[in-house]
């Protein structure tokens, strides 16, 4: 059987694309550390890091889709990191501005580019050992910028160095402020920027399936270049991680907008040219190479962290230079039926941690959640991306199976880094 497995696309990502240097396996088994020094080593939340019962799907170089047991055959999707190390340094597309040049013909599409490509710019890391490429977004005229923590992972470490190329061309050094990667957001600084074009952001918990979707940003070095879709799911429970241990849980968006490698850190705007999401990962097929080794690019399975959670995440990290994030305080596995079948059945607690939420909210050892308020909980990953889609401190109603009985358990969520 094959898996879904989620790619990255971001820095790492060659001006000219290679296909993956490393094996990308497609059974269900642990797979290779991402492509980019400087990723891994996140402690797993504590929601995730129990393994569930059997065998589990770790999809691609990081992530699966919680839950999903998709395909069967040698052609069945695969998701796996888009973003492998440059081998080399390219000549990077010239940068260009997005205009309405015949009004009379202009689509949703193009008015939605038009006002908000001038606001994402490409992301450059350069090493010792090559140079990639990513996207971003511009928060503020003063040159705040937001990007994947996974585009510029190499420069985090220290060792390499990060430039921004903004749509008008100009191109700026960049310090790293901060990186948050358990929501794989980070912010940069543009050395010496000013009057720079910020970005608007939407309520992203207004986004509706079937909304417009317009995604920008730089696949495969191309700076400011546009793809438009829908939105196909919301709340979608997303892990990207090498393993249990270095699990990302993204609350993320769908879309069937393409977004390729080199996408990782821009926009996903709607029709009005709001931000709704930050591009961050996508599905692939397998390639049909020996071993099912290599994926394809875009098959329009697309995925995005919510806005709401990347403005929040941003403004923590220029304020504080850190993050943090809405806590519960379990170990959970994902249920089983009562024919000890992982079909996904709720989320059930191992571990209740001293002092947590949970423990003063009342869950126990054994519990299954089975909802988070209003939404459905089937997997573990479901129910941290549900948590994490909460701010720290808020107040949640959680759906307990406790033996034969259902019952409802609030809990006011706690707050970790």
């Amino acid at each position: 059987m094959t898996e879904h497995q989620h790619q990255h696309h971001g820095a790492g990502q060659q001006f000219a694309w290679q296909p993956p240097a490393a094996p990308q396996p497609t059974t269900p088994q642990p797979l290779l550390t991402p492509g980019y020094p400087g990723y891994g080593g996140l402690p797993a939340p504590a929601e995730q890091r129990t393994p569930r019962r059997g065998s589990r799907l770790r999809i691609g170089l990081a992530g699966l889709v919680a839950g999903a047991v998709i395909g069967g055959g040698a052609g069945a999707g695969v998701v796996a990191l888009v973003d492998e190390p440059a081998a080399g340094t390219g000549s990077p597309a010239s940068a260009q501005s997005v205009t309405i040049e015949n009004p009379d013909r202009a689509t949703t599409a193009t008015a939605a580019a038009a006002k908000a490509a001038p606001s994402v710019v490409t992301v450059y890391v350069s090493s010792g050992s090559g140079a990639g490429s990513g996207s971003g977004v511009v928060l503020t005229a003063d040159g705040y910028v937001l990007t994947n923590n996974h585009v510029i992972a190499e420069g985090a470490s220290g060792a390499g160095a990060v430039q921004v190329r903004t749509a008008d061309g100009t191109l700026y050094d960049a310090e790293i402020v901060g990186t948050d990667p358990a929501s794989d957001l980070a912010v940069l600084r543009l050395d010496g920027a000013e009057d720079l074009v910020a970005a608007t952001f939407a309520d992203s918990d207004e986004v509706q399936i079937g909304d417009v979707a317009v995604a920008i940003g730089a696949p495969l070095g191309l700076s400011n270049t546009v793809t438009d879709g829908i939105i196909s799911a919301t709340g979608r429970a997303v892990a990207t991680g090498s393993t249990q241990d270095d699990a990302t849980v993204l609350d993320a968006i769908q879309t069937d907008a393409a977004i390729n490698p080199g996408n990782s850190g821009g926009a996903l705007v709607d029709g009005a040219g709001e931000v709704i999401g930050i591009n961050t990962a996508i599905a692939t097929v397998a390639s049909g190479l020996p071993g099912g080794q290599g994926q394809s690019g875009n098959i329009g399975v697309g995925f995005a962290i919510p806005a709401n959670t990347a403005q929040r995440v941003a403004q923590q990290i220029i304020e504080t230079g850190d993050a943090t994030r809405a806590y519960l305080g379990v170990r959970a596995s994902t249920a089983a039926d009562d024919q000890n079948r992982e079909v996904g059945t709720g989320a059930e607690v191992a571990l209740v941690e001293p002092g947590s939420a949970a423990e003063e909210g009342g869950l126990r050892v054994g519990d299954v959640v089975t909802a988070v308020g209003e939404r459905p909980v089937t997997t573990s990953t479901e129910l941290t991306a549900a948590i994490r889609s909460e701010a720290p401190g808020d107040t949640v109603e959680l759906t307990v199976r406790r033996g034969g009985d259902t019952r409802t358990v609030e809990v006011v969520l706690g707050e970790t880094d």
